[in-house]
């Protein structure tokens, strides 16, 4: 596989790492970058909180990103979901994290942010409008980003102006996608596009030509269930599209929290393969094998039963659980 010479990328925490979150580090000689410093376990997948093991990943992943933060110059949040952004309260059932997790990540630092005034819905209005009152203050300087560029150097930093994310007209809001870019090379991030699903972010993408995409997949286990199945259906031909016309693709984030993901995006895959073009896992682009906890959730409580003491803080109301690290 070709190799980019002048950009690096370090996938940082992802769910094919085991956890919720896209989060990236990237370096050019110019400028480091930490993309979304978020993550997230999801509260209730089977009917059971999060196993053990996830717990254990998630702190090995936000110890990562908090080494990744204090070497970036910038950090940017594409929305404000908790698996892309790190919120100054205290949570150590979905997002491990505290004002202090947050204030390590944010303090001193560049922070170039999804606008949370224009183009959002109003949990993100409010989570946005909170970051600015809190982790935000921590940072050097705080610039809402939609739609701008940033030169350092050689490198210009892009932002979109907001896409939806998932469907058109997703009441999920809106989300910014980045591009990186020095000399010859560049490098796009699409987190939570979903695909895409619709054809903005599409052509957005391939006008952009990027040597390298990031994406974020369609969530196929919510299909029949929150998410119409023509727009996974759609999101699957829009990412054959992609792997037509993009060297080398990380997909990961929702498409990887359904175990059968290979099978649905085969097709997808093949295109690839047909072509010399890449497909991989955030893990897979470091060497690493998928780690799909969260997927495989009820076999790790059948092959791995938690401890009795685990078990006990499982069952504490879950505002109270939020302020007490669980005991693995």
């Amino acid at each position: 596989m070709e190799k980019l010479r002048n950009i690096k990328v370090v996938p940082v925490a992802f769910e094919s790492l085991g956890v919720r979150s896209m989060c990236t580090y990237v370096e050019t000689p110019e400028i480091k970058v930490l993309l979304d410093a978020g993550v997230s376990l999801s509260p209730n997948r089977y009917g059971l909180a999060p196993h053990p093991e996830e717990y254990k990943v998630i702190r090995e992943r936000r110890s990562l990103m908090l080494k990744m933060a204090e070497q970036a110059d910038i950090i940017t949040i594409s929305h404000y979901h908790f698996d892309h952004h790190t919120p100054s309260f205290t949570d150590w059932v979905c997002n491990w994290c505290s004002a202090t997790t947050a204030r390590k990540i944010y303090s001193g630092k560049i922070v170039f942010a999804k606008s949370y005034k224009s183009k959002i819905n109003a949990s993100q209005r409010r989570r946005g409008w909170m970051f600015h009152k809190t982790g935000g203050q921590a940072a050097n300087r705080l610039e809402f980003v939609d739609g701008r560029t940033f030169k350092f150097g050689s490198t210009t930093i892009r932002f979109s102006k907001p896409v939806y994310h998932g469907r058109k007209g997703s009441p999920l809001g809106w989300v910014l996608m980045t591009i990186i870019e020095r000399d010859e090379e560049k490098i796009l991030f699409a987190p939570d596009i979903q695909g895409p699903m619709y054809e903005e972010p599409l052509k957005k993408i391939l006008a952009e030509k990027p040597f390298l995409a990031i994406i974020g997949g369609p969530p196929l286990y919510l299909a029949e269930y929150k998410v119409n199945p023509e727009n996974i259906k759609l999101a699957m031909k829009n990412l054959e599209v992609i792997a037509e016309q993009i060297p080398v693709v990380i997909l990961d984030h929702h498409i990887l929290r359904d175990q059968n993901w290979e099978e649905s995006a085969k097709l997808v895959l093949k295109k690839a393969s047909s072509l010399g073009h890449v497909i991989l896992t955030a893990a897979q682009y470091v060497g690493e094998k998928n780690l799909l906890l969260e997927a495989q959730r009820k076999a790790l409580y059948a092959s791995h039963p938690p401890s009795k003491e685990f078990l006990e803080w499982a069952k504490i109301n879950i505002q109270e659980r939020k302020g007490i690290p669980p005991p693995i």
